[in-house]
């Protein structure tokens, strides 16, 4: 296609295809450079349009859409039509665009960010793309809420408790002699694959225990923690477990277990990505490093502290808004309507704006540590080897009787 840069190019294929994975048999994965996902999965949700919308893809862009599919390309530009789009096309042939060796792009570490379809494929043949292993560990993550796993897992998954992997105390991540202790149990050496997900069960903050209805955002918390302890290859499934329920597999009440193995290592292998409170005041006063703050405007501006256990409200002197979504339980700003993580283009643009760039050592933050924990997956899958989280957060900063500011900033 002549001009291209002149287009929006629209790529309608699965949010793992565009990431990089191979889905098709091509030659090269990722997608076209320049291109804004929109998966064709998306095209029947109620509320399309916005997100089209919320993507500032505009009826004045001239479009082109592209996928494996051509009827389902074709599917999407009527929509865009009947939208007010009066510029759509469809690209004729995606793998000609990469046996041409045309440009593209992909997200560094997509192998970390696995499909329903690649996680069916290893537990039913022991094996699948990028995955050069023969051992791994899939864990069903969850808050103090076994029933959550008894009530329906993945198949070969063990049940996961956050707990055991931080503290109830402090909700820091635990003693290396208490991780060790974890992961040995589990079955979980560094040399294993481990695969981590969790189930979003709409966590209502009048609940006692909010935490335990939003047990994917818990695996980001514990996939943060085997990374740190030393867990060569952790990988999140992407979406959780409603992306293993949207593609059609069952799921079972059959529990398992592993045997006791040897970690096999000194724990932690990567101290550097987990701050403590003085790291976080050295970030604070060095004018090259953020500590962004992963919150709720609310729990930002000191309206809501947005935890029942936490009475102060403020937020940390000099942080920086990195805006997780609604409350301390939803990260609607870093992830899709089905709970893949957003296209991290998307995720780069709006934490250029505020000075969170990858040359810049970033350390997220939030109350306890879990959405920092979202909010440092999504820097650490693009590359961004400086990112870090703050792992006391607001829970910790509170406890110290240090500054902290309420209301609008200053600009």
């Amino acid at each position: 296609m002549e001009n291209i840069d002149k287009y929006q190019l629209i790529d309608i294929r699965s949010v793992d295809a565009y990431n990089g994975w191979k889905e098709n048999g091509e030659a090269k994965g990722g997608h076209i450079k320049g291109a804004r996902l929109l998966p064709y999965k998306w095209l029947h949700y109620i509320d399309w349009i916005e997100i089209v919308r919320n993507k500032n893809i505009l009826p004045d862009d001239p479009l082109v859409i592209y996928g494996y599919d051509r009827a389902r390309a074709e599917e999407v530009a009527r929509q865009f039509e009947r939208a007010g789009y009066p510029d759509v096309s469809v690209l004729n042939s995606f793998s000609e665009w990469v046996e041409k060796d045309y440009p593209m792009d992909d997200l560094e570490r997509y192998r970390q960010l696995v499909s329903a379809d690649w996680l069916n494929q290893l537990i039913t043949t022991n094996n699948a793309p990028e995955y050069d292993n023969d051992r791994f560990v899939l864990c069903h993550a969850h808050y103090r809420n076994p029933s959550d796993y008894e009530e329906g897992h993945i198949p070969g998954a063990i049940s996961m408790d956050t707990n055991s992997l931080e503290s109830t105390e402090t909700w820091n991540r635990r003693s290396p002699e208490e991780l060790k202790e974890t992961l040995e149990k589990a079955g979980i050496t560094h040399d294993s694959t481990v695969i981590v997900y969790g189930r979003f069960s709409f966590p209502n903050n009048d609940d006692p225990f909010p935490g335990s209805s939003a047990g994917h955002l818990g695996a980001m918390r514990c996939a943060f923690i085997m990374l740190y302890a030393g867990v060569k290859d952790v990988r999140i499934l992407n979406g959780g477990l409603q992306s293993w329920l949207d593609s059609g597999y069952d799921i079972t009440k059959v529990p398992v277990s592993n045997f006791r193995v040897s970690f096999g290592v000194d724990i932690p292998q990567n101290p550097g990505i987990a701050v403590d409170l003085e790291g976080a005041k050295a970030i604070l006063a060095a004018p090259d490093k953020n500590l962004v703050s992963v919150r709720s405007w609310r729990e930002y501006i000191g309206e809501v502290s947005g935890y029942n256990y936490i009475e102060k409200k403020g937020r940390i002197p000099g942080s920086v808004f990195g805006d997780c979504g609604s409350d301390a339980y939803h990260m609607e700003n870093y992830r899709n309507l089905d709970h893949t993580m957003r296209e991290y283009h998307e995720v780069m643009e709006s934490w250029e704006k505020i000075g969170i760039t990858p040359d810049t050592h970033n350390a997220f933050y939030c109350g306890t540590g879990w959405r920092g924990s979202e909010a440092f997956f999504n820097a650490w899958l693009m590359g961004w080897d400086k990112a870090a989280v703050y792992d006391g957060g607001w829970f910790e900063w509170s406890n110290n009787d240090l500054p902290f500011e309420t209301g609008v900033p200053e600009q």
